[in-house]
C-alpha cells in the first residue's frame, strides 16, 4: 500500500486540508524515485494558550469557508515553528536532520507523517511510511507488545497474515522475549524504543522517519539498529534526527541543519554541515571559588605563531597554545593553575596541570601573571570545546576561582568518529 499526502497551498490562498491517497504500485514501479517532497512548509504556534485557542477557531471558520488558513503574517504571540523548509528525498538516501533543541525538527517530522498540518507549502510522501517520532508514540498502553505490533500492521495496511509472516522477526529483533505479551504500559525507555524501532523498521517501509530513537539503549543494540537503517536504504529513503554527530556522519548521505525553525544549511557533504551544526553552539560560562584570583584574559593561538589571536576555528591535528593571564589577589599563596578542554556538556576530556619541571609544579605568588601552555597537537574529534581554568592554593587546596567557557573553539575535520580523541597511527603488516 502506498500513502500519498499532498498538503498544497500559496502565499495567496493556503489550502491545508491533507489529501490522501493509496495505491498498491505506485511507489514500487513509478519511475521517479523521489519519494518525500517538501516546498516551502511552515508552521506556526502560539505561546498564549488563550489567543491560540481563539485563533484556532478563527482559522476553522475560515477554512470551513474556502478561505483558508495560512498566512504569512504572525499574529500576536506566535512565532514560526518551521518556516519555509524545502527538501526532497530519494529511494536509498539517508537525510540527517539535525539541530540544536527547539530547531523545529519534530515539528517537521510530525507534518510529514501526518500528525499536524502546515500553515504553508507542499508536502508529498509517497509509500508506506514507518515513524518513529516519539518514544512508545502509536502504542496503547493498555495492549501488549505483540497486539500492539498488530494494531500498527494494520494502521500501515498490512493483512493479518502478512503480519503473521514478520511477527517473529519482529520480536526476535526486540530482543524483549517473553514480555512482547505483557502491557506496553510495563515496559521500561529502552523496551518501548526496541519494540517500536523493530516494528517500523522490519513492516518494509518505503519511507523510515526516526527522532531521536537511539538515545536510548545499550550500545550493542544501538549498533544492531544502524546496520538494520543501512540495509533499508538500499529500496527504501530515510530521515533520521539525531544529536549524536558520529551516527549522523556514518551513513546519512546529506543533512539538513535547522536553527529556529529555519534551514542554515542543506548539504550532500554531511561533514560541512556538522561543522555548521558546531557552529550553533554557545558556550555558557560561569566562574566559582572564593575569589582569590582572577582570570583577566584568554587566547588561543596556533603554535606556528603567524594565526591570528583568539582563534575560533581549529583544523583537526593543528598544534596549539593557550596564552593566559591572571592575578593572585592573596599575598603568601603559592597558587597553582590547572587548565582543561571541555566539551559541549561542559564535562572535562583533558587536563593541563602546569609545570615549572616535568616533577614540579608552577607556583604563583600573589601579583599579575602570564603563563604561555604549548598543547601540542590538537588531536581532538571535530565538534565545540572551551576551555577550564582553576586556581587553587597549592597547601590548603582551596579553590580561588574557577572559571569556565573561556575561549570556545571548533575542531574541523573531515569525519566524524565514535570518540573523543583521533589519533592516526601508521600501521604495519606483519607477514
Amino acid at each position: 500500500m502506498t500513502i500519498s499526502v499532498n498538503t498544497i497551498a500559496t502565499t495567496q490562498k493556503p489550502i491545508i486540508a491533507a489529501d490522501r491517497k493509496t495505491s498498491a504500485t505506485s511507489a514500487q514501479h513509478n519511475g521517479d524515485d523521489v519519494l518525500v517532497r517538501v516546498e516551502g512548509v511552515s508552521k506556526k504556534f502560539c505561546r498564549s494558550l488563550r489567543k491560540s485557542l481563539w485563533y484556532g477557531v478563527k482559522d476553522m471558520a475560515s477554512e470551513l469557508t474556502g478561505q483558508g488558513t495560512g498566512s504569512q503574517n504572525l499574529r500576536a504571540e506566535e512565532f514560526w515553528a518551521v518556516n519555509d523548509v524545502t527538501f526532497q528525498l530519494k529511494r536509498g538516501e539517508c537525510l540527517g536532520l539535525i539541530g540544536r533543541n527547539g530547531a523545529g525538527k519534530t515539528t517537521l517530522l510530525k507534518m510529514l507523517n501526518g500528525l499536524i498540518k502546515p500553515d504553508m507549502g507542499r508536502i508529498e510522501m509517497r509509500g508506506r511510511v514507518g515513524a518513529l517520532i516519539a518514544l512508545g508514540a502509536g502504542f496503547n498502553p493498555i495492549l501488549t507488545g505483540r497486539e500492539n505490533v498488530y494494531v500498527n500492521g494494520a494502521v500501515l495496511g498490512l493483512t493479518k497474515n502478512e503480519i503473521d509472516e514478520k511477527i517473529d522477526e519482529i520480536i526476535d529483533f526486540s530482543e524483549i522475549g517473553e514480555f512482547i505479551d505483557s502491557p506496553v504500559q510495563s515496559y521500561s525507555s529502552g523496551m518501548n524504543v526496541r519494540l517500536g524501532f523493530s516494528v517500523a523498521s522490519t513492516l518494509s517501509p518505503d519511507i523510515l522517519i526516526l527522532d531521536e530513537v537511539l538515545a536510548v539503549g545499550d550500545i550493542g543494540f544501538t549498533i544492531k539498529c544502524l546496520n538494520r537503517v543501512r540495509a533499508l536504504m538500499s529500496n527504501a529513503a530515510v530521515i533520521f534526527v539525531s544529536h549524536t554527530m558520529q551516527f549522523v556522519s556514518s551513513f546519512c548521505t546529506r543533512a539538513l541543519v535547522m536553527n529556529r525553525g529555519s534551514v542554515i544549511s542543506y548539504n550532500h557533504n554531511v561533514n560541512e554541515a556538522i561543522n555548521c551544526y558546531y557552529g550553533l553552539s554557545q558556550t555558557q560560562g560561569s566562574t566559582s571559588g572564593t575569589g582569590g584570583a582572577i582570570v583577566h584574559q584568554a587566547q588561543l593561538t596556533k603554535e606556528d605563531g603567524r594565526s591570528d589571536l583568539n582563534c575560533t576555528e581549529i583544523q583537526q591535528g593543528a598544534r596549539v597554545q593557550l596564552l593566559l593571564t591572571l592575578e593572585i589577589l592573596i599575598p603568601s599563596t603559592q597558587a597553582s593553575v590547572r587548565v582543561y578542554i571541555d566539551d559541549e556538556a561542559q564535562s572535562q576530556l583533558i587536563g593541563y596541570p602546569t609545570m615549572e619541571t616535568i616533577n614540579k609544579p608552577l607556583n604563583l605568588s600573589q601579583g599579575l601573571h602570564t603563563i604561555l601552555l604549548p598543547l601540542g597537537e590538537l588531536d581532538l574529534n571535530a565538534g565545540s570545546y572551551s576551555f577550564l581554568v582553576a586556581v587553587f592554593d597549592e597547601h590548603s587546596q582551596e579553590i580561588l576561582t574557577r572559571r569556565s567557557g573561556i575561549c570556545p573553539f571548533r575542531v574541523i575535520a573531515s569525519s566524524t568518529m565514535w570518540c573523543r580523541i583521533v589519533r592516526p597511527v601508521v600501521a604495519k603488516l606483519i607477514p
